[in-house]
């Protein structure tokens, strides 16, 4: 498990440099955050700017920055230190950095009380004038994008998340679907090392995050991508579609 984890890791701190400049990424991520607003009730009732908002897997911060104009904080959390950079890069090329309501902290969250987690949300809580928070800090909304199919336990995960919720609080997550072997290409051959699962399948997740305690449960088809795959088992190259779910889930 650690070694899938070490090569994920290996392959995102190399990719991250160029990781912006990928046409498909953008794309991926703009219509995840399209989703995003379509599926969680508070962007289209006016609410959206009372969500603390955290997501996991955030990369260079790509889906951070399109949420962050739109709520009230968002903090980041991954372990690749190469996509952090990147996402602590962003924001110090803010206007004003010390009044951004994001952060990004390196952690694999594997408990709501992570002291990295809780600090980034307090520091976020105290710079728009704040306490900092005396009791342990929960969000509204948790997102992630492409991160669910690198996740070796998903019960783990979203018993994790839901304890990391507020009541009341959502989750909204992005992932392709695994439609059988045809969803393999999804992924070159070179970076396939470190990847958990070949896409997440719509009954099983549900079924997971519905034992898990959540409520209005449900796994949607969100979006298509389409991409070019390469050549393999003896198919040219080609372009392919790949369908992606929104995972939805609400803690009472």
């Amino acid at each position: 498990m650690a070694s899938q984890r070490d090569a994920a890791k290996a392959r995102f701190d190399a990719d991250a440099a160029d990781w912006d400049t990928n046409k498909k990424h953008v794309e991926s991520v703009d219509k995840a955050f399209e989703a995003i607003k379509r599926y969680v009730p508070a962007f289209g009732d006016g609410s959206a700017k009372n969500l603390d908002v955290l997501e996991i897997g955030c990369g260079t911060g790509l889906l951070s920055f399109q949420l962050a104009p739109h709520v009230r904080s968002i903090v980041g959390v991954d372990t690749s230190e190469g996509m952090l950079d990147a996402f602590n890069g962003k924001i110090a090329g803010l206007l004003s950095p010390e009044k951004a309501n994001v952060a990004a902290v390196n952690v694999l969250v594997q408990e709501a009380d992570d002291v990295h987690v809780q600090g980034a949300a307090a520091a976020l809580d105290t710079r728009r004038g704040g306490s900092g928070h005396d009791t342990p800090y929960r969000f509204d909304l948790i997102v992630s994008h492409l991160t669910l199919h690198h996740i070796p336990s998903m019960p783990a995960i979203f018993a994790t998340l839901f304890q990391c919720l507020k009541p009341g609080g959502r989750i909204a997550l992005t992932d392709y679907e695994d439609f059988g072997p045809g969803a393999i290409p999804f992924h070159p051959k070179d970076k396939r090392e470190g990847v958990e699962r070949h896409g997440i399948q719509k009954e099983a997740i549900e079924t997971i995050i519905d034992g898990t305690g959540f409520n209005e449960v449900r796994a949607e088809r969100a979006f298509v991508l389409r991409k070019e795959v390469q050549a393999e088992d003896g198919k040219p190259a080609r372009e392919m579609d790949f369908p992606f779910l929104i995972c939805l889930g609400q803690r009472s």
